[in-house]
């Protein structure tokens, strides 16, 4: 790993012994690093990872003057000494303030070592792709985050995708495999191939995950996406309802983190007084059921969707918002699979833990993503150090 620094202090703190310092205070941290950290000049961003030292307090002036010559994500490494981390809080309270990226390298040497490693690999990571097949359904207005955001926070490239092209594949299809049984044959058919024209598409487009204008398809082709998508899930493929990429994002991370699939589902009651809330969706992944019997679309009443029996465990939900600045996530668990003919077709009653009442107040936005476990502070402290913030 090539490493380079560029420093800033105040010039009250130009003695020997503090250059030294500084120097000791290098050398260890490339001892850890396992490689020789170079001083270069401020505009010199010829490595792979570009360090600046904020070696004392009253720097802050001095760094303000030059930031023309940097260039984001700000990497700001204290000593711990000499008030640098003092410096370090004021200077990245105005990156913050300035909408640029930055963040504080502080602590023990073992620690800062570790954390330079995961940015390492984070900046030179290839983004991976999730696809976006037609737009977002028209009464997703709070679900479609800034694609740049996204990349910039996540990793994560948006891939405009036309549904014509979906179709298109569809129609190629033949289609029928032998092991779907118990409905409607041809609407099996229908929705296997279906499934088949999204697994050309990952691969034409190298996918790890997709969202659909799912709706469109009832028009065009006559089927759902819900047996689709169950299906996708089940096998480590994110795929989510009616264009909503803020729910593919928090499906995404959620596989990413924990390897776990994931439940995209309507909020359709909330019990505030007994603090519980009923979900559901016509499509659940296949590896989060007990059982399920195959079923019409709810609201279409054709296609093929998933009626699943969902485990009584303990879950997390989940949700960021489309600004990328908020997002929700409780702990609780299902208490009971619901059957209500006036919802989607997988229903589920989660008794939560946390207060349920901050979605009345500060909701993330329509959908909601139900995985089991217990992961609510892991989550928090990842999204903490993104800059997002739990409602």
């Amino acid at each position: 790993m090539n490493i380079k620094i560029s420093t800033f202090s105040s010039y009250l703190h130009e003695s020997s012994a503090f250059l030294k310092e500084n120097e000791e205070f290098i050398n260890e941290l490339g001892k850890a690093l396992n490689t020789k950290i170079e001083y270069a000049s401020l505009d010199d961003y010829d490595c792979d990872l570009k360090l600046i030292l904020i070696a004392s307090g009253g720097s802050e002036n001095y760094f303000l003057e030059n930031i023309d010559k940097l260039k984001e994500p700000f990497y700001l490494l204290t000593t711990g000494k000499n008030n640098s981390l003092a410096a370090s809080l004021e200077i990245l309270t105005y990156l913050n303030n300035n909408n640029l990226d930055g963040e504080i390298l502080h602590g023990n040497i073992n620690y800062i070592a570790s954390r330079i490693n995961n940015l390492f690999v984070k900046d030179n990571n290839i983004p991976i792709n999730l696809g976006v097949i037609g737009k977002p359904s028209d009464w997703l207005i709070a679900s479609s985050p800034n694609k740049d955001k996204v990349l910039k926070l996540f990793n994560v490239k948006l891939i405009d995708i036309s549904l014509d092209e979906l179709i298109s594949l569809y129609k190629q299809e033949e289609g029928f495999n032998n092991n779907l049984e118990g409905y409607d044959l041809n609407e099996l058919n229908k929705a296997n191939k279906l499934y088949f024209a999204f697994c050309k598409i990952k691969n034409r487009y190298n996918l790890q995950g997709l969202t659909v204008r799912c709706f469109d398809l009832l028009d065009t082709i006559h089927t759902t996406g819900c047996f689709s998508l169950a299906e996708l899930n089940a096998k480590g493929i994110i795929g989510t309802c009616e264009g909503d990429i803020s729910a593919l994002i928090s499906m995404y991370l959620i596989r990413k983190w924990f390897n776990e699939s994931s439940f995209q589902a309507n909020p359709s009651k909330i019990d505030v007084d007994n603090n519980v809330i009923e979900l559901a969706h016509c499509t659940c992944p296949f590896d989060m059921i007990s059982s399920f019997k195959y079923d019409s679309h709810f609201e279409s009443g054709i296609g093929v969707a998933i009626k699943g029996e969902f485990f009584t465990k303990d879950v997390t939900v989940f949700r960021l918002s489309s600004d990328l600045k908020r997002f929700y996530v409780g702990e609780g668990k299902i208490v009971n699979n619901l059957n209500d003919s006036r919802q989607c077709r997988s229903q589920i009653r989660i008794k939560m833990n946390d207060d349920i009442d901050v979605l009345l107040r500060e909701p993330c936005g329509n959908h909601h993503i139900v995985f089991y476990g217990h992961h609510k502070d892991e989550i928090i402290d990842k999204l903490n150090r993104l800059g997002l913030k739990r409602v």
